[in-house]
């Protein structure tokens, strides 16, 4: 046999197992990568599941009690009239710090407002409105308004208790909640954000009709910028 084609023969051969090789390793890089995906799309889904029921389930209320006459019982309301020195504040602060601590509530004063004094027409005459503050305090629990009159003897105060439906669409909207809350919310969105996007890549890497699956994905943004414009106009 010739030398020269016997050499050729080994490097066409060389080159089959080189090129072979590497398709190998593209195919295991590929499976431990959809694998390492895939793993990662069920432990942060598993994380975000109990909350992905409470988001789900309160937000079909907030969408649908209007519509759907869904009866999840209303706020109890009540309100106190507080007697107080017609000096006792010099700043709606003051009138913030005094409601906190009469009233032993455990969080911070969530807006302080000033309404200044104005003239304002009574029957046919004018006469001199004094300064109203307001104060309120918020937690997913109740919340909490407090008005007050500047060189007034009273402070009104009005309570509004939740009741359970109540707390848990505060929950959702993380109205009034603490920090550690808010950061769990936060954690749930970033994991929504993330099951999208690698649900997305398994789809495309995993199925191979990718024509039908950019179609649907096309369909579904169109339709949720055309209904979100027609809500919005």
């Amino acid at each position: 046999m010739n030398t020269s084609t016997t050499t050729t023969r080994i490097a066409s051969q060389t080159e089959v197992n080189v090129s072979r090789n590497a398709g190998n390793t593209t195919r295991s890089r590929r499976s431990q990568f959809l694998k390492w995906l895939r793993k990662i799309h069920g432990w942060v889904g598993l994380w975000g599941a109990v909350m992905g029921l409470l988001f789900g389930v309160t937000g079909f209320l907030q969408n649908h009690r209007a519509t759907m006459k869904i009866n999840a019982g209303g706020p109890v309301v009540s309100s106190v009239q507080l007697p107080v020195a017609a000096d006792a504040f010099h700043s709606p602060r003051d009138f913030s710090n005094w409601v906190h601590d009469t009233l032993k509530l455990e969080r911070p004063a969530a807006r302080v407002q000033r309404e200044k004094a104005q003239p304002v027409t009574w029957g046919d005459q004018s006469v001199m409105q004094p300064e109203h503050w307001t104060v309120r305090y918020v937690t997913p629990r109740y919340l909490l308004d407090a008005d007050y009159w500047k060189g007034g003897t009273f402070v009104h105060v009005e309570r509004r208790e939740q009741g359970v439906v109540g707390v848990l669409e505060a929950l959702h909207r993380s109205q009034g909640a603490n920090i550690g809350w808010i950061l769990l919310a936060d954690s749930i969105a970033g994991s929504l954000i993330l099951l999208s996007l690698t649900g997305v890549i398994l789809w495309t890497e995993l199925n191979r009709k990718r024509a039908i699956g950019a179609s649907i994905f096309i369909v579904s943004m169109l339709t949720i910028i055309v209904l979100a414009l027609d809500s919005i106009g």
